[in-house]
């Protein structure tokens, strides 16, 4: 359960602006999809890198911003997510790595939102033609008598071994250009610097179909590769297979 109490006080280091952000006692990532590279559907938490523009015109992230204190409840104002629309603005103003890290990152799991629905589309139809199969091999032969005596009809399960197939993924020239730039960014990442990206540049590198440099980012992890997202991504270059996938944790 996500649970907040009061806010931070929070100045931005490029003009001294202040704002109000939630304190968070407790944090639920738990989401309606999970997928790949990262992005989570209809996610409790926001789906960034906490990428913020101040309203001097910078765009900055959260964990370099500057607390001044906490408070029960403040006037300040927020600090939203940066709009998809704004990204593209944010990779030609960047001078800080760490910021276009972030903006890649968000552009790279909004580029693949496209395939997302494809891939959406292509998996109800194929667990349609599943079930419409096991029903015509299953159907529900009760009687008056037993319907009456509310028997429950045969209950769908997915048979073992059913076809689990995914559209072939193709990505734009766009989605190219971005994922080459940021898997180069975080090849170089000083993890000593901030949080590690060991899966996403694993997931960065299937997704080109660079598999072995992938298969060489995964094994680096070590033990954190068995993390759920790290543990797919790995089954997923062992196949082969350069799709973003969805997944449940």
């Amino acid at each position: 359960m996500t649970i907040t109490r009061g806010v931070r006080i929070l100045a931005g280091p490029c003009c001294g602006a202040q704002y109000a952000s939630p304190r968070y006692l407790s944090i639920n990532f738990s989401a309606l999809e999970d997928w790949t590279d990262g992005w989570r559907e209809a996610s409790l938490m926001p789906n960034d890198e906490g990428l913020r523009r101040c309203r001097c015109g910078q765009f900055i992230l959260l964990n370099g911003m500057i607390e001044l204190g906490t408070a029960q409840a403040s006037e300040l104002p927020g600090l939203d997510p940066v709009p998809v629309a704004l990204l593209q603005t944010c990779l030609t103003a960047a001078t800080d790595q760490e910021v276009e890290v972030a903006a890649r990152l968000g552009y790279w799991r909004h580029l693949n939102h496209a395939y997302r629905e494809h891939y959406r589309r292509h998996r109800a139809a194929e667990e349609a033609a599943t079930r419409a199969a096991w029903e015509a091999a299953n159907p529900d032969r009760r009687s008056a008598w037993t319907r009456w005596m509310r028997r429950k009809p045969p209950a769908y399960l997915r048979p073992a071994g059913s076809p689990f197939t995914a559209p072939v993924f193709e990505p734009s020239e766009e989605q190219w250009h971005n994922m080459r730039r940021l898997s180069d960014l975080l090849a170089g990442w000083d993890t000593a610097l901030g949080r590690s990206y060991g899966v996403e540049l694993a997931e960065l590198y299937r997704e080109q179909s660079r598999f072995d440099e992938a298969e060489s980012a995964i094994k680096a992890l070590g033990e954190r590769q068995g993390d759920v997202t790290g543990t797919v991504v790995a089954r997923l270059i062992h196949q082969r297979q350069s799709a973003p996938m969805r997944f449940h944790k």
